[in-house]
């Protein structure tokens, strides 16, 4: 869980994702120039980017590291599998 900071932080770009979605839809009504939508998509992919890297960040501050710092093994070999996943996933892509 994010802590408060983070959480107000990572919605806050949601929230402008929302609206740069909704002017690409717009775009696309309104049939604009296609290299200026892909611009506008380029964009959203790499806010889209940040928010992934701000909770991942902080998913290795917190649920990782109490995992890691804990005596329960099995919580610790899930963590490292959840993130292996997400790294063998981002290679792929």
């Amino acid at each position: 869980m994010p802590e408060r900071r983070t959480k107000k932080e990572i919605l806050n770009r949601l929230s402008y994702l929302e609206g740069h979605c909704r002017a690409i839809k717009r775009m696309v009504d309104e049939e604009a120039y296609c290299i200026d939508i892909i611009h506008q998509i380029e964009a959203v992919e790499a806010a889209l980017k940040k928010v992934k890297e701000r909770i991942l960040e902080n998913h290795l501050a917190t649920c990782v590291m109490t995992a890691v710092r804990g005596k329960n093994e099995r919580q610790r070999e899930k963590v490292i599998n959840e993130l292996m996943e997400v790294f063998k996933k981002n290679e792929r892509n």
